[in-house]
């Protein structure tokens, strides 16, 4: 246990010790966490601005003419029973032939309001889920009472597709940043375990244990990681709260607080962080570890 103690206050110790090079690996490694967590922000907002356009997209479903008033009632309560509807609003014909007043001339609106309203009753409906769009009017067709639906499929199918492909954008966007920040992590630690060549060639002399040698490192960069996650969710939250408060200056659009997603962040962060931190110390040391220790030093 003691030697455990021993080699994890090592691997801090060497965070000190080495402290330009841990400087150099905490800065890449946080640009990377943010590069990759403001992609992600930015998609989910644009997901979320999506929705909100399609939720404020309704559909009007017509009652079928000569419907009594209690029947009206029936086939609303028939509509809210349906899976994805978020809203039923009862729409009766008087207001939506008043809606036509300013641009009828008075004498023909008059001839058409009142017992001689050609238009039928009816509902205004809010879905949940466009992608559900057609099942959704297919369901609503069934309902009794029902004559027609201002289809507007087209409308929530192009939502749809905008969703689908900010969302593949944002994948591809996340993998790939993932990926660059594996690589260069590897590399700048790659570069510190050749500048501390000469202390794994003393620890290899003297027969220390592939284990023995590799956690101080692993622990070192599973600390770095950790660091790296904080400061990244400190940076991120700068930049995203300054990057939305002047989109909003131009364009007043519904972003999400990062208030709401911090928790979320920084524990994404420092788990990333972490496992990055470890795994890049692990593999650039395998070079290390099959060297006996003059070997190490090219000797």
């Amino acid at each position: 246990m003691s030697g455990f103690g021993y080699l994890i206050r090592e691997g801090f110790r060497s965070i000190w010790s080495n402290r330009i090079m841990s400087i150099a690996s905490i800065c890449v490694l946080v640009s990377c966490l943010v590069l990759t967590g403001a992609a992600e922000l930015i998609s989910v907002n644009i997901e979320k601005e999506v929705d909100s356009v399609g939720k404020t997209n309704e559909t009007t479903v017509y009652i079928k003419d000569g419907a009594s008033d209690l029947e009206a009632v029936y086939i609303g309560k028939n509509l809210e029973k349906l899976d994805n509807i978020t809203s039923v609003r009862f729409y009766p014909k008087e207001d939506a032939i008043n809606e036509f007043k300013d641009s009828l001339p008075e004498a023909v609106f008059e001839n058409v309001n009142g017992d001689n309203n050609p238009l039928p009753d009816a509902y205004i409906i809010a879905m949940d889920d466009l992608s559900k769009y057609d099942q959704t009017i297919d369901a609503i067709l069934k309902v009794d009472g029902v004559d027609s639906i201002n289809n507007r499929s087209e409308l929530a199918r192009k939502l749809t597709d905008i969703s689908n492909l900010v969302s593949y954008i944002s994948l591809a966007i996340v993998v790939a940043l993932t990926i660059i920040s594996l690589f260069i992590i590897a590399n700048t630690i790659r570069t510190t375990m050749y500048s501390r060549r000469f202390e794994i060639s003393i620890m290899k002399s003297v027969g220390a244990t592939n284990a023995f040698v590799r956690l101080p490192f692993v622990v070192e960069g599973m600390v770095l990681g950790f660091i790296s996650a904080i400061i990244g969710t400190g940076v991120l939250y700068v930049v995203y709260e300054g990057v939305m408060s002047a989109v909003n200056s131009f364009v007043k659009i519904s972003t999400i607080p990062f208030s709401d997603v911090y928790l979320q962040v920084g524990g994404i962060f420092i788990v990333a962080g972490v496992v990055i931190g470890a795994f890049g110390s692990f593999i650039s040391m395998r070079k290390y570890l099959k060297m006996e220790g003059n070997e190490i030093l090219g000797w």
